[in-house]
């Protein structure tokens, strides 16, 4: 399936905002699910998370409608590979036992972004190749 490269920011940038009013107003929530006990340090990072995605849902959402171009492609990388780690990072954590198994939802869906992404990437860099 291929996918559009504005359909694919736009759904990231959704997620993101998303996400960050979740980290930011209810951290307790989200780490819960993940069987992840609560404290004062923990909400501090979280709420500081929650800019970081409030940061990068304003990035996708202006760039959704972007050519191929060595910026887009800077962009889609650097998120490909938080993404991957991300997903490393999960998934260890809960081969650890620090997290629980309701971790793994997130990722799956970290590890599907960032396929969806590379799937984007390389096809604007053939599309600059048969240009």
């Amino acid at each position: 399936m291929q996918l559009s490269f504005r359909s694919l920011s736009t759904f990231t940038a959704a997620l993101c905002f998303l996400l960050a009013l979740i980290w930011g107003l209810m951290p307790d929530r989200l780490l819960a699910i993940w069987s992840i006990e609560f404290s004062s340090g923990a909400g501090f990072v979280a709420r500081r998370s929650a800019v970081l995605f409030a940061a990068l849902g304003v990035m996708f959402y202006l760039v959704r409608n972007e050519a191929p171009s060595p910026t887009r492609n800077a962009l889609s990388s650097g998120f490909i590979v938080g993404c991957w780690g991300l997903a490393l990072l999960g998934f260890g954590e809960w081969l650890n036992g620090h997290a629980g198994p309701t971790i793994l939802p997130a990722v799956v869906v970290e590890l599907a972004l960032g396929l969806g992404f590379l799937q984007t990437r390389r096809a604007s860099v053939e599309l600059e190749r048969a240009s």
